[in-house]
């Protein structure tokens, strides 16, 4: 099988200059934990819930709750970002994205296909192809 078989085409995507707070709600509302982030129509970088959660201030605060918004309204998506992104081109084998990801730890790969993006692998699409064939 090919990335292509499993992958999820027209993932969803965010622009660098995307407050942080509202890349965390499309991620809560979509149900996703990967955003890829497109900047003139190129992948610039990548954003995950773990980034975005390690970025978040800690229960244990002083500061106000008016604070607190004030100074994550002013984090972009760009400032938590991971900006080297591994991609992988829709028609490598699944096998090679697999060990991308478990080789670099993390959960998805944009997939692209020249320049353009044409997708997302994650671990929840292969425990979804894993679930389908038990």
């Amino acid at each position: 099988m090919l990335v292509r078989d499993l992958m999820t085409a027209k993932p969803i995507t965010v622009d660098p200059e995307t407050p942080m707070l509202d890349a965390r709600q499309r991620m809560l509302a979509e149900r996703i934990r990967h955003l890829i982030v497109v900047e003139d129509d190129r992948v610039v970088g990548i954003v995950t819930d773990r980034d975005i959660r390690l970025n978040l201030p800690s229960p244990a605060t002083t500061l106000s709750v008016w604070e607190i918004n004030f100074l994550l309204a002013k984090l972009t998506v760009r400032s938590v970002m991971t900006a080297s992104v591994l991609m992988v081109e829709p028609d490598r084998p699944l096998g090679e994205a697999a060990r991308l990801m478990v080789d670099h730890k993390i959960g998805g790969l944009p997939v692209v296909d020249g320049d353009r993006l044409v997708g997302i692998i994650t671990e929840s699409d292969f425990v979804r192809a894993a679930a389908g064939s038990a």
